[in-house]
């Protein structure tokens, strides 16, 4: 596949997540535009800064058995939160509720048959 068919099929897999998690309460989406910019930054953000972190905090999971990269999960939502106007997360419940419906969707987008399959972290 190439680079930007993949990049394109990334992006729509984090736009459907995210679109999931707005469907939460305490999580607000102006419109699609911020939908789209915040897909794209959850997607740059998991492919570079959430690898770099999960190897820095390698030894924390050793000890609390891998439940510190829950926290790195929740860290890039916040983050994408924070930076893009128009998509928010209001509040800690809100975060963790986020993350494990960014989780759950990941899982059935990985065996749900497309062309989406292995693009997201």
């Amino acid at each position: 596949m190439g680079f930007l068919k993949y990049l394109a099929i990334s992006w729509a897999a984090n736009v459907i997540v995210l679109w999931f998690v707005t469907l939460l309460p305490d999580v607000d989406n102006k419109d699609f535009k911020s939908l789209l910019i915040a897909g794209a930054l959850f997607g740059v953000l998991n492919t570079i800064l959430k690898p770099i972190l999960k190897l820095i905090t390698v030894p924390i999971a050793v000890i609390t058995l891998g439940l510190i990269w829950f926290f790195v999960s929740m860290l890039m939502l916040w983050i994408t939160s924070a930076i893009v106007d128009g998509f928010h997360i209001d509040g800690f419940w809100a975060l963790v509720w986020s993350t494990i419906v960014a989780w759950l969707v990941n899982v059935v987008l990985d065996f749900v048959p497309g062309p989406w399959r292995g693009t997201r972290s």
